[in-house]
This record gives structure tokens, sequence and C-alpha cells, in this order.
């Protein structure tokens, strides 16, 4: 649920520089616009604090100001999720027009045909094993392009195996990248990658590097 600031102002947990964990561009610099709020509720949740919805406001010339401040041209704008405050639409948009190259990591909840399609967009699908599975807005399967990116995050064999079956339904490239993480203190990376490799599906193995540089319960990286 939104219970940020004025509808002029968004609501902002962090904005910090670190290296891009996940996704395929995973390794690369990145600045990190972290929006404060959350409509659904994940077992594993690895923000609480953004998710709460406690934050800080500013506006989007104050939030685009600071991502130039640190000198890198990757952002991505996360949360939380960050596609539930009215004003992120033009912060994406604001973004992109200041030459940003621009990722979203959504839930998938909330209507992609809403925002910039310049952006790459990063959809989270919740597994039954999220303690908030169904919550797809199916509609946006269709809204993809080659260019975004669809992550599971797997809890059990169960939550694989129900991925697997989502990605095979898709067909042959071109199509998004699939992503597979385990969830931590759930299931192994190894496991994981085996049960990758027995199912033949075209899917990329997906660790989260920032918890292996500096730990799974540091923040702010």
């Amino acid at each position: 649920m939104y219970n940020g600031p004025a509808m002029s102002e968004l609501n902002i947990f962090e904005i910090f520089l670190s290296i891009q964990g996940e996704s395929t561009h995973a390794g690369r610099k990145c600045v990190f616009i972290r929006l404060a709020g959350c409509n659904i509720s994940c077992l594993y949740c690895d923000s609480p604090e953004a998710a709460s919805g406690h934050g800080t406001p500013m506006s989007v010339r104050q939030v685009v100001d600071r991502a130039r401040d640190m000198g890198v041209r990757l952002v991505e704008v996360t949360g939380g999720e960050p596609l539930i405050q009215p004003q992120t639409g033009a912060l994406l948009t604001a973004l992109l027009d200041a030459g940003f190259e621009t990722l979203v990591e959504t839930n998938g909840t909330m209507p992609l045909d809403r925002f910039d399609r310049r952006a790459s967009y990063i959809m989270d699908i919740k597994t039954p094993g999220s303690g908030a599975g169904g919550s797809l807005d199916e509609a946006n399967l269709k809204a993809l392009s080659p260019r975004d990116e669809v992550k599971f995050v797997i809890t059990s064999k169960a939550d694989f195996d129900w991925a697997a079956e989502m990605v095979e339904r898709w067909g042959p490239p071109p199509r998004p990248a699939a992503l597979f993480s385990p969830a931590h203190g759930k299931v192994e990376p190894g496991q994981l990658a085996q049960w990758l490799l027995e199912s033949g599906i075209d899917a990329r193995l997906n660790l989260q590097l920032h918890k292996i540089i500096w730990g799974p319960e540091a923040t702010g990286v």
C-alpha cells in the first residue's frame, strides 16, 4: 500500500551507488533509487524497511539530480514496489530523457503499459512459495519486450517446476530473459544450478552478487 507524500512528490527510501547484483546487468556500476511502500508481502522480502512505506519526500527533479551527481549512467528504480507511486511514471520519463539507461524492478502487479517503455523492466513473478503467488497481472506478460527480463525467486523444487513450466510456455526467442534466483536460506545455489542443468529450459542462474560481496545482512549496497 502507498502511504507516502502528496502526488507531486516521491516517497524515497534510499538512493545509493553500488554494483548491480542481479539480472543480465550483474557486475555493472549502478545507481539504485529505492522507493518506499509495497502492495504485496513476500515471505523472503529482503527490503522490509522500504516495503513498510517509511521514506523521505523528494521531487522528481531532486531524485534525477541526485542520480546525476553520482556520475553513473545506469540506474535501477526499485522498491518495495516502485510502480504503485503516482509520480513514478514521471520519474522514469525524466531519467530516460536525461540520458540514463533505466532499469525498473517490479512485482508485475501494476500494468506496464502505463509506463515509459524505453526503460527495461525486470518483472519478479511471485512463485507459490513466495507467499504472494497469484499476484501477477498476466496482461503484463504480453507487454514484455525482448529487452525486458523475468525473475523467479525459488524457495523449493515445487517452485522451480512451476516457474520452469511457465518459461516453457513462452516459446522460442526473441523473448525476455528468464532469471532463476535461489531464495536465501531456502535453496542452495548449487541445488538450483543442478535443477537448471537437468531441466533443459532456457534460463539463467541469477545469484545476488551484492550479498556475496558484502554479506546477506548488509543494506544500502
